[in-house]
């Protein structure tokens, strides 16, 4: 199993930094910080890794944060782990290119793993993230939405990670949608689940977490890293105060 690692997140709707709310786009908090003067932040704070998001592209395709992607890797010590929007081939080719060190792959792991599954053999196992998130369906099972949390399906979630870890898959990140950006605390029983199916595969947790009480209980379950978005943003978790759990 990796370190450690914490990923400030940074999502980005029409140029704007914001966090939605359980990934509704018609709850959405907009920030007045600019995403570059944010990453920089986070870098100066001790922070290792940056979790950049299109939601735009998330949505319907196209990533549109290359200019920012440069610009954040130029001009800081970031190791950047970016996705929204990734639909083929040339979508990792070309973030990888871009300076991006792994490249999330979301929607498409959902509907087409052999295709993800096979990416991961080309690209390299810490090349490629591949973000199951959830939210929890009428009859108590993990549901997997796609394009950007709007639309559900029927693919089983550890089945589907169980498939993934068969197949060399390194890095998967699973955000408990019911959680993310209400403060509420991470799903422990999810992560807990998620870290024993696929010990081998290092495990991020994201959604609810508030305070390094919450990165701390993340941790000692088993998880490799933790998303740190609205908490940050609004401080009620500095990166000095994260950071310092990451180094515990």
């Amino acid at each position: 199993m990796t370190d450690f690692t914490i990923y400030p997140a940074i999502d980005i709707r029409e140029g704007r930094v914001v966090r939605l709310h359980k990934g509704d786009y018609d709850k959405e908090t907009r920030y007045p910080s600019e995403p570059l003067g944010v990453a920089r932040g986070y870098a100066e704070g001790g922070a290792r890794w940056l979790h950049l998001v299109d939601l735009d592209a998330a949505r319907a395709g196209g990533y549109t944060l290359t200019p920012l992607l440069r610009e954040i890797v130029a001009e800081t010590s970031l190791q950047v782990q970016t996705g929204g929007g990734v639909r083929g081939k040339e979508d990792v080719a070309a973030l990888l290119d871009a300076g991006a060190s792994r490249v999330v792959v979301g929607s498409l792991a959902v509907r087409e793993p052999e295709t993800v599954a096979a990416w991961i053999e080309e690209f390299g196992s810490d090349r490629i993230t591949v973000a199951l998130d959830t939210r929890t369906g009428e009859d108590g099972s993990w549901v997997l939405p796609t394009s950007g949390w709007t639309s559900d399906t029927e693919t089983d979630l550890a089945a589907l990670l169980s498939h993934y870890a068969r197949s060399g898959l390194a890095h998967a990140l699973c955000t408990d949608i019911g959680r993310d950006g209400t403060m509420s605390g991470p799903n422990l029983n999810l992560y807990t689940f998620l870290t024993r199916a696929v010990p081998d595969v290092a495990v991020q947790a994201s959604g609810g977490t508030r305070h390094a009480a919450d990165v701390r209980g993340v941790r000692k379950i088993g998880c490799a890293g933790v998303i740190l978005g609205k908490a940050l943003l609004e401080g009620r978790l500095t990166i000095d105060e994260a950071i310092a759990e990451e180094r515990e």
